[in-house]
């Protein structure tokens, strides 16, 4: 306006304060009221904003549209890695693409990596000297080859069908396997592979080479390894030797101290004592399988434990391992927190060692316990330490993989408490506690813990206001 001398006039004035025609160094661009603008006068400029689209809407002077922050994306690269351009320069008809029937251009292998300062396929005359497709004429092929990123926005389609030869994919099949159910990914790749894959998709779907418009249904991003407060990387100096760690402790050491780091959505800091903890854990369920593999071995077949045959000590560990089936399929299949799945697997093998196999609980039902206690431990952590779990299942007595066998199931019943603790006070403050059995009502946890001799002490000679239930929880008496 001011280079071409036209008047100046405020539309937006701020709330606060009055913006006076002249002079003005900068447009107000906040949120303001309208003025100056005839019927939209007195309006937040927000308002106005979709009053102005109607208006012009209705008197047939625009349209209302949504316009995108869309840019050309240079994706030719000067490398080798990516697919090549399928273009042929031509001295005579200029710039020829390749025939359909002579798609793909495959990436050639004489190929001279040292720096020229231009493409690696440059440097092979078979790749690059061609014939026109148009004239006969000798020509040039394209060395550029495209980002990566080009292949990685559709891959998942051609996954669906990788054999066929001649189209990118087949329709049919990706009717019976897309959308991906589920895609797990890093961090790093949440924004832009992500757009360009559902750009990708979207722009398949309008001209009708797929029947859906998303590509994921479901989306899992991971966090980043880190060491030292950043994420590992050569520039930084910050990173692990591979080699020295699986040498000393072995891969699945590093899958358990990795994913029992914290949940895989968050970044996760490597340190030495987490492996060498890691490391510790699954020794102890090394031990535990080989001190019991005499019980393994000669326990009978069958297929139903008899809760009526068994010690309680074997009750409580068959009730504690149900339970964990249930919390480690739950956190695997459900939230993907293998942290808290390798916790409860931790508390099972904690619980198996307090129970051991004395003489007095040699019965027959009681090492069955025992051994679909120990079994249970290698098939849940079987998706975690594939290796230690295959092998400990073998010396198990088992002939057939441990990964040709089903998941496990957890039997409801055998969920429930048998016993509960109940936390008593006294006006508030914490005085005792007991274990009352799962089925007993409020009132019977009332009048037990009426009977404590702790509580009985503590309420001697005073009056009881009130006695307060909390189901299944504490007791709190009140007194004065």
């Amino acid at each position: 306006a001011k280079k071409y001398n036209l008047p100046i006039r405020v539309v937006i004035q701020p709330r606060d304060n009055e913006i006076l025609p002249n002079p003005i160094e900068v447009a107000f661009e906040g949120e303001g009221v309208m003025v100056n603008s005839g019927q939209f006068n007195g309006l937040s400029s927000t308002d106005a904003l979709e009053k102005i689209i109607d208006y012009l809407v209705k008197k047939g002077i625009g349209k209302r549209e949504v316009n995108y922050r869309l840019r050309d994306w240079l994706i030719s690269r000067q490398r080798y890695w990516g697919a090549p351009i399928p273009i042929i320069y031509c001295p005579d008809c200029g710039i020829v693409p390749v025939p359909e029937d002579d798609l793909p251009v495959i990436l050639p292998e004489d190929i001279d990596f040292r720096p020229k300062g231009i493409s690696p396929l440059a440097s092979s005359e078979d790749f690059v000297n061609t014939i026109c497709p148009k004239c006969g004429k000798k020509s040039r092929r394209e060395t550029d080859t495209m980002d990566t990123f080009v292949c990685s926005s559709w891959y998942y389609f051609r996954f669906c069908s990788p054999q066929i030869g001649t189209a990118p994919f087949d329709a049919e099949e990706l009717k019976y396997w897309m959308p991906v159910d589920q895609y797990i990914g890093g961090v790093e790749h949440a924004i832009l592979h992500l757009l360009y894959s559902r750009f990708f998709t979207k722009a398949l779907y309008d001209m009708g080479f797929v029947n859906f418009k998303e590509p994921f249904k479901r989306l899992f991003t991971q966090g980043m390894v880190c060491k030292d407060g950043a994420a590992m990387s050569k520039s930084k100096g910050n990173v692990v030797t591979p080699g020295e760690i699986l040498t000393q402790y072995g891969v699945d050491a590093i899958r358990v101290m990795m994913l029992f780091a914290g949940p895989p959505e968050a970044d996760m800091e490597w340190t030495d004592k987490g492996i060498e903890g890691a490391s510790r854990f699954l020794n102890r369920v090394w031990r535990l399988i080989y001190k019991n593999l005499g019980y393994l071995k000669n326990a009978k077949e069958k297929k139903d434990i008899s809760s009526e045959k068994i010690s309680n000590e074997a009750r409580r560990i068959r009730q504690k391992t149900h339970q964990t089936i249930k919390k480690v399929t739950e956190d695997i299949e459900e939230r993907f927190h293998f942290n808290t799945a390798i916790s409860a697997i931790m508390e099972l093998v904690n619980e198996i060692y307090k129970f051991g196999l004395e003489e007095k609980y040699s019965e027959e039902d009681d090492i069955l316990v025992l051994k679909e206690a120990l079994e249970t431990v290698v098939r849940l952590l079987s998706p975690i330490t594939p290796h230690l779990s295959e092998e400990l299942w073998q010396e198990m007595g088992h002939k057939e993989s441990i990964y040709l066998q089903p998941w496990l199931k957890y039997d409801v019943r055998l969920l429930e408490e048998e016993e509960k603790l109940i936390v008593v006070q006294v006006n508030g403050k914490l005085r005792g506690r007991m274990l009352v059995p799962a089925s007993c009502d409020d009132e019977r946890i009332k009048n037990k813990a009426l009977t404590l001799p702790k509580i009985k002490e503590k309420i001697k000679g005073k009056k009881i206001v009130k006695v307060i239930t909390v189901s299944g929880k504490l007791v709190n008496i009140v007194v004065k």
